[in-house]
């Protein structure tokens, strides 16, 4: 089980990781490790809940659909994305890890 959130960080990996640090009725945090990725090519998260993510570490674009431009995330920057908010990932850094906080709620 995860004890740190910065464990494995440094840790190089090809693939995007996803960790699940809180699951409980209506609320789940997950920590979540970029090396570079982002959403395919016309492919939209369209999630049935709300995600507030946190960039901890690294840099990050992510783009609303109603919005023209991507917003650029650094450390400390965040960002609330409601329920049926069709969004997607630009980019993630590509010269070291992005580490995210995402927490998942319902909305009733």
């Amino acid at each position: 089980m995860l004890s740190n959130l910065f464990s494995g960080v440094t840790e190089p990996s090809v693939d995007e990781r996803f960790d699940d640090l809180l699951k409980r009725p209506g609320v789940r945090v997950e920590r979540i490790l970029s090396n570079g990725q982002s959403s395919p090519p016309d492919f939209w998260y369209d999630q049935d809940e709300g995600e507030w993510v946190l960039v901890l570490s690294g840099s990050a674009a992510v783009r609303l659909e109603h919005e023209a431009e991507a917003r650029v995330l650094g450390p400390g920057d965040f960002l609330d994305i409601p329920a049926r908010c069709r969004h997607r990932v630009e980019w993630t850094d590509a010269g070291q890890p992005t580490l995210w906080l995402a927490v998942f709620y319902q909305v009733n």
